[in-house]
């Protein structure tokens, strides 16, 4: 395990595994949550090594003031990559984690050297995927009423809360339970001030022409990854794979929102393929 400084001088938590060549940064889901990916690394320990970290205020990072905005988690992504010595960087991004590494391949195309976005939700405005979200999110919730009804009496920072809500995120049904019980544990609790703060800059901001020209310009191999079953829209993803002159996209036939956990094999070859 080391420290990262980030340029504030706030210390997050970040671990190297083992492995050839300049490691893959991978930059996890939320935002207010914390590094999973400890079985994604074991996945790719013949592929490449990978660099884990927490986000600033989340997980083992320190618990910091702030500030929540993009730019910000863009400058600490790039301290992730100055304390490790590369130079260009290969990064994947899960849900939120896929938009912070396009944010930061948009400010430093130079420093990317590839992008693999996983179950991110494109750049379009968000009320063109959430509504739909939150439909498929009730309906999969409504399979076991007892379980609906004590995520609803739940507090928002509750352990089993999150635990059933992620339990929507995966198309196996009968082990939906235990891989969101495994997501969850150890369990930091979540940043909701960051949560919050993050998410309604997102609504701000994404979906405008700025974005659109942006990305239609950015230099930098993208591989979009989709869990043909995650619960969040998959055409929410268009918009992005449209707007990118370099991309290809893989999409997982039985996978959800965590393609890796429900389709190994073909999340491990599409990073591969994507690294080559």
């Amino acid at each position: 395990m080391e420290t990262v400084i980030a340029d504030d001088g706030v210390r997050l938590w970040a671990s190297r595994s083992e492995g050839a060549g300049e490691p893959l940064v991978l930059c996890h889901g939320g935002p207010g949550l914390w590094d999973m990916f400890a079985d994604v690394a074991e996945l790719l320990a013949d592929v490449t090594s990978v660099v884990r970290w927490d986000q600033r205020g989340c997980g083992r990072s320190e618990r910091s003031d702030g500030p929540w905005t993009s730019e910000r988690f863009v400058g600490d992504l790039d301290a992730v990559r100055r304390h490790f010595g590369v130079e260009r960087v290969a990064l994947l991004g899960h849900s939120w984690g896929a938009q912070l590494a396009l944010s930061y391949a948009l400010a430093h195309p130079q420093r990317v050297r590839a992008l693999v976005y996983v179950a991110g939700t494109g750049i379009g405005p968000v009320a063109e995927w959430h509504g739909g979200y939150e439909e498929n999110l009730l309906a999969r919730l409504s399979e076991d009423p007892e379980r609906l009804a004590r995520w609803r009496e739940l507090g928002r920072d509750d352990r089993e809360r999150a635990v059933i809500q992620w339990s929507a995120e995966f198309e196996e049904r009968a082990r939906a339970m235990e891989l969101a019980g495994r997501m969850a544990d150890p369990w930091f609790g979540i940043n909701q001030e960051c949560s919050r703060e993050l998410n309604d800059e997102t609504r701000r901001t994404w979906g405008t022409s700025e974005l659109y020209d942006a990305c239609a310009a950015l230099d930098v191999p993208v591989v979009i990854v989709d869990g043909a079953h995650d619960i969040r829209p998959r055409s929410a993803v268009d918009s992005l794979e449209r707007a990118l002159p370099r991309v290809r996209r893989v999409v997982l036939p039985g996978a959800g929102h965590l393609p890796w956990a429900e389709d190994p094999k073909g999340f491990r070859e599409a990073v591969a393929v994507a690294l080559r």
